[in-house]
């Protein structure tokens, strides 16, 4: 970011923390101003002064996720082979509910795995454990305002892991209970810094409470048990793209990623679902399913199944499984 548009930045940043002022600008004078050029924190999703969220049903893994997103920024690193950082920045992650030895575990098992390393200032844990009356709350202006003098001054991200216990208060699906947090983020936003908000998905499968959240986000992540998942797999899940702004094609493509122990390393494998999908169809053709029962075994249309055998050169089966 050029001095220039941190200069302006700093500038609004102050305009907003005295008080709520109205500014309105001519057409000319707007499209003169220095903003920076919109880069990304992680390509090609999450850009700087971006707003995003990542959900998933309670174990699907989304803290781990939310914790190798982090590292991979901080460090410069990447994650899936997908996901790259443009340069190191500083991160700071709210966590809301992990014991600290757990937390204090999965971070060593990352920094291991990671193919870069951050420096000794650039990631920076807010935990509950180690504070002794829990963490603040999002949802309050005094929790906002503790948080924020926690910050370190070229904070580049904050992670939120999770809004379930880290912004409280009111009902969760009314609109309303989630306005305080918007404004801080936004306030976050015109500083120059971006937020992740870690949040859990609802019964059926969508971010849990009010959709009203996703207006002002540029995107939003949904992570999904692959079909016929067993425990025995350990991490494995889909990624897809609820929302994306600025992206798409290959970019927002739903893919599948698996945890694998390579060595004395742990590493992720990604596929797409559509590959995963094939080869799962594949699989359920050899053992004599009929095309209807594939769809009804995966969740998936029949028509779904019929393209894939034929992309695979495969005859439906006509009679019953073998």
């Amino acid at each position: 970011m050029s001095d220039r548009g941190l200069a302006y930045l700093d500038e609004r940043a102050a305009e907003l923390e005295s008080g709520p002022k109205l500014h309105p600008v001519a057409l000319g004078d707007f499209l003169a101003m220095p903003f920076p050029p919109r880069e990304n924190l992680l390509s090609p999703w999450l850009p700087r002064q971006g707003l995003a969220m990542l959900f998933a049903p309670r174990g699907v893994g989304k803290t781990f996720v939310a914790l190798h997103v982090a590292y991979a920024v901080a460090s410069g690193g990447s994650l899936f082979g997908r996901w790259h950082a443009t340069a190191p920045a500083t991160v700071v992650y709210l966590d809301g509910e992990m014991p600290a030895a757990a937390m204090q575990e999965r971070l060593a098992g990352i920094v291991a795995a990671s193919d870069a390393e951050a420096t000794a200032d650039a990631f920076h844990l807010l935990t509950p454990d180690l504070h002794r009356d829990g963490m603040p709350n999002l949802a309050s202006q005094e929790g906002q305002a503790a948080v924020d003098a926690a910050l370190p001054d070229d904070t580049s991200l904050i992670v939120v892991d999770n809004l379930s216990t880290l912004a409280h208060g009111g009902k969760e699906n009314e609109a309303e209970s989630w306005l305080p947090v918007q404004t801080w983020a936004l306030r976050h936003r015109a500083a120059g810094r971006s937020v992740l908000f870690i949040h859990h998905a609802g019964k059926g499968g969508a971010q849990r409470g009010t959709s009203r959240r996703e207006d002002v986000l540029d995107t939003v992540i949904n992570l999904r048990r692959p079909a016929e998942y067993s425990p025995d797999q350990g991490a494995a899940f889909e990624v897809h793209f609820e929302k994306a702004r600025g992206i798409h094609g290959e970019d927002v493509e739903p893919f599948e990623a698996r945890l694998e122990q390579r060595g004395d390393r742990l590493e992720w494998s990604c596929r797409t679902v559509e590959d995963s999908t094939r080869e799962r169809i594949q699989d359920l053709h050899e053992t004599g399913l009929r095309p209807v029962d594939i769809a009804s075994e995966l969740d998936i249309n029949r028509s779904t199944v019929s393209r894939h055998l034929k992309a695979l050169g495969l005859t439906p089966n006509k009679g019953g499984a073998k």
